[in-house]
């Protein structure tokens, strides 16, 4: 596992405009409520879990299904450890869900008034290079690429906290003078940024490379 500071050119990569302009108060206060429609568009796509009973000649019976949608973990996984092919369209999903989830993510967080897309990039720029697993894959890593990224799980637990309190401090600031504040924006983004760099190491699978602690690009 290589461990040392990952070049400029990491294989995954965000970064969001910051929005100098006077931001739209009245959406900004509403916030919250105004995303209820996207939020649930972003559920319908990103899976879950349905079940029922009911009772048939004297037994009772259970069923549950997979509401279809996503990232995909397991399967390109599998692909990996086995045949070592990462699906070009798997990746295309995941990239674009992916994508999709981040934008909503930064509307939520204060940082664009516009509404999310589905499909436009908006504000929000995010990029993976695909990989080509048999050159640049180890098959067996991600078995334990969540395990090795777990020093990053606790740093992300404080970041997003404080991330918290700095979009409640955002908040008040455009309801006040229309302004994000440039360094409140650009500590959110660099948590976003480095949120984005374990998933794609950890759970996307497109890297072997191991992320920087860094909120820079």
């Amino acid at each position: 596992m290589d461990t040392q500071p990952a070049p400029a050119s990491y294989p995954v990569r965000l970064s969001i405009d910051y929005p100098d302009r006077d931001l739209n108060r009245l959406t900004t206060f509403f916030r919250i409520i105004v995303a209820i429609p996207i939020i649930i568009v972003l559920a319908s796509v990103s899976g879950g879990m349905s079940g029922g009973q009911w009772q048939e000649n004297g037994k009772e019976y259970m069923r549950y299904s997979a509401a279809a949608g996503g990232l995909l973990y397991l399967a390109p996984l599998l692909l990996i450890l086995f045949r070592q092919k990462y699906p070009r369209w798997w990746f295309d999903w995941n990239l674009n869900l992916f994508r999709f989830q981040t934008r909503v993510a930064a509307y939520l967080f204060l940082m664009d008034d516009r509404y999310p897309s589905t499909d436009e990039d908006q504000s929000v720029h995010l990029e993976m290079d695909y990989p080509d697993v048999q050159r640049d894959l180890n098959r067996w890593l991600p078995l334990v690429k969540w395990l090795l990224a777990i020093p990053h799980y606790f740093v992300l637990i404080f970041l997003f906290i404080v991330t918290f309190f700095a979009t409640i401090v955002a908040w008040f600031a455009i309801l006040l003078t229309g302004k994000y504040p440039r360094g409140f924006f650009d500590f959110v983004e660099g948590t976003f940024r480095w949120s984005t760099r374990v998933q794609g190491y950890a759970f996307l699978m497109v890297t072997d490379q191991y992320p920087p602690f860094s909120l820079e690009p």
